[in-house]
């Protein structure tokens, strides 16, 4: 017969999947969640996200954490998912709630993190008529999502969970809206649970560069005589580390990072430039677009050539990395490779695009550099590269206009040896955690001085707000880190200002025992404003300084003593002898705890290349 029967066909529909039990339609996402392995779930709740809550209460499978604010919720589903490589969670009810949630949905966005975002939305009769709590969440984030959900059917939902999923993690990772009216929670119904989904027009994984296209790369590789690797967080998203290390010890290209991209290659490796960028290494940014120096006249002249060749894998050509963008590596032959078309010749006219799943590209690449070894060696780039990094280094120093800083003035008396630089925090946990820590930030200098002291060996390692630059991410995705990582050590180096932001979180971490630790690096502004005060408006303070104006000498908000009051081991460090065996304390502790620490508010962060200019420009020293 050529026609299958009907009992055929309901056959190989169930080896594709099952049909459940009679459920609510809240119960029925919560088994379409357990299906798709989730372990752990970010969730507030509210009335239209109340009955997923009940069901939630009965998961055997699933950890219902309870952020104290959504956005706190939402940058925890991110650090367990920039930890892990899966999908973090987060769940919060209509309106409020929900608009709650976005900043993390678009920090997920910019910096391509899986994220499934689940809302409650009110009733189906009242979508559109103003109701309370009501707002068209789907419409509002279509801007920052991969794909968003509204369901209007019962029997859609263990699809629509497999598909959000699916899309979340699949190619270029993103996230995903799910919004469900309550009275579709409150349906019940026998549904069918896919084991599997097509969707229509998807299908990233099938991206692979042809062979002409390697070969092509390998026979640029060939005639290059100043290579150099540029690696982003496409690199970590693929899992593709180990074949990255593979191609550059066979190759010996040197490699340079996006911030997003710390750890896809070990900082510590002889050949790793670090990151690049606004403020990464000196070394770094001369090795792409050439060294220069100032003339008497104060004109930049070139004095060495940068790259013949960038390779760009799984990077986006950020405006932080890239300054004037005519001018990044100008004179160089570049290679593009990226999953995601759209990111090909947007920010950055390229040599040779090629749209492919990076993994595949950096395993061919390296297997057939061994197969067939290149005929050159890269010695004399190689050593030019040495002598950048001595000339350059991430370096500091206690200076003058450190120690006129007021609250330096206060509390230290003038003694210069005391004075608790920021990079000296960071190096400090570096040396205590043997570099095996997994470290999040917040957003300003301390995200910096954290990527610049803070040496990262393996992906997912250092996880920040890149693209978006959220403040407030810094704990709440420390939270999520550990979750996700329990027998790591997790430290939140923070700002002053991005730690407040967030601070409820401490809630979180005392009540569901997450010990998590965080680092406020204090220096009473908000200290990356206020460097470009210096710089660009005569050091004009436009509302930067956080503290008491009336009473500069105060230290303010005492943190020690908010703090505590989370009943949350906290103390105040001051002086550098003091510092160490501070940190020990907190390492060593087995429950959330903070350190406030105390620094001057007149340190920079160098090198530096003022927005939207070039490497010409960039002071490295002062």
């Amino acid at each position: 017969m050529s026609e299958k029967t009907e009992t055929q066909a309901v056959t190989e529909t169930k080896a594709k999947g099952e049909i459940g039990p009679s459920m609510l339609g809240s119960e029925i996402l919560v088994s379409a969640l357990e299906r798709e392995g989730v372990d752990t779930l970010f969730a507030y709740p509210g009335g239209t996200s109340m009955e997923f809550h009940q069901a939630l209460t009965r998961s055997k499978q699933i950890r219902t954490i309870l952020p104290r604010h959504e956005q706190g919720g939402a940058f925890a589903a991110e650090g367990y998912a920039r930890a892990t490589g899966k999908a973090g969670v987060c769940m919060a009810t209509s309106g409020p709630g929900a608009t709650n949630l976005v900043t993390g949905i678009a920090d997920a966005y910019m910096d391509s993190i899986p994220l499934v975002a689940i809302t409650g939305q009110v009733p189906q009769a009242m979508i559109g008529k103003g109701g309370f709590q009501e707002t068209d969440f789907y419409g509002l984030t279509l801007p920052v999502v991969k794909h968003s959900y509204l369901v209007t059917d019962v029997n859609e939902i263990p699809t629509v969970v497999k598909e959000a999923f699916k899309i979340a993690t699949s190619g270029r990772p993103g996230p995903v809206v799910i919004d469900v009216p309550k009275n579709i929670q409150q349906t019940r119904a026998q549904v069918f649970f896919p084991a599997e989904v097509d969707i229509a027009g998807f299908d990233p994984e099938n991206r692979k560069a042809s062979e002409l296209e390697l070969n092509e790369i390998i026979g640029l590789i060939e005639k290059s005589e100043r290579p150099v690797l540029y690696v982003g967080g496409g690199i970590i998203s693929a899992d593709a580390s180990e074949p990255l290390r593979r191609l550059v010890e066979a190759t010996g290209i040197p490699v340079t990072s996006t911030i997003m991209g710390v750890g896809a290659f070990p900082e510590t490796h002889e050949l790793s430039l670090r990151w690049l960028g606004m403020h990464g290494s000196a070394y770094a940014n001369w090795a792409v677009s050439g060294e220069f120096e100032k003339d008497a006249e104060g004109n930049a002249q070139k004095v060495a050539e940068g790259a013949d060749l960038l390779l760009a894998f799984g990077v986006r050509f950020d405006d932080r990395v890239t300054g004037k963008v005519d001018k990044f590596c100008e004179h160089g032959t570049i290679v593009h490779i990226d999953i995601d078309p759209s990111e090909i010749n947007k920010n950055r006219k390229v040599t040779l695009p090629v749209i492919s799943e990076i993994r595949y590209v950096l395993e061919r690449l390296a297997d057939m550099v061994n197969e067939r070894p290149l005929q050159k060696k890269f010695t004399a780039w190689q050593e030019q590269i040495a002598r950048w990094k001595a000339k350059a280094p991430f370096s500091y120093r206690v200076t003058e206009e450190v120690m006129k800083s007021q609250h330096m003035k206060d509390h230290l008396a003038d003694s210069e040896s005391e004075v608790i630089l920021p990079q000296m925090v960071v190096e400090t946990l570096y040396e205590l955690t043997g570099g095996d820590a997994i470290v999040t930030t917040g957003v300003g200098q301390h995200q910096m001085w954290s990527g610049q002291y803070y040496m990262s060996d393996r992906p997912r390692q250092f996880i920040t707000s890149a693209g978006l630059g959220a403040m407030g991410f810094g704990y709440p995705a420390a939270l999520g880190a550990k979750v996700a990582c329990p027998d790591k050590q997790v430290v939140d180096i923070d700002g002053d200002g991005s730690f407040l932001m967030n601070i409820q979180e401490l809630a979180t971490a005392r009540i569901e025992k997450i010990a998590a630790k965080a680092i406020i690096l204090n220096n009473q502004h908000l200290g990356m404003v206020m460097q470009w005060e210096d710089r660009f408006y005569d050091g004009n303070r436009g509302h930067t300084y956080l503290g008491d104006l009336e009473d500069m000498r105060q230290i303010y908000p005492d943190y020690v003593a908010v703090i505590k009051g989370f009943d949350v081991p906290a103390e105040r460090v001051m002086y550098k002898r003091d510092l160490k065996a501070a940190m020990k304390r907190m390492l060593d502790s087995d429950q959330p705890y903070v350190l406030d620490v105390i620094v001057p508010y007149t340190e920079h962060v160098l090198p530096f290349i003022p927005s939207g200019k070039t490497v010409a420009e960039m002071i490295w020293k002062e």
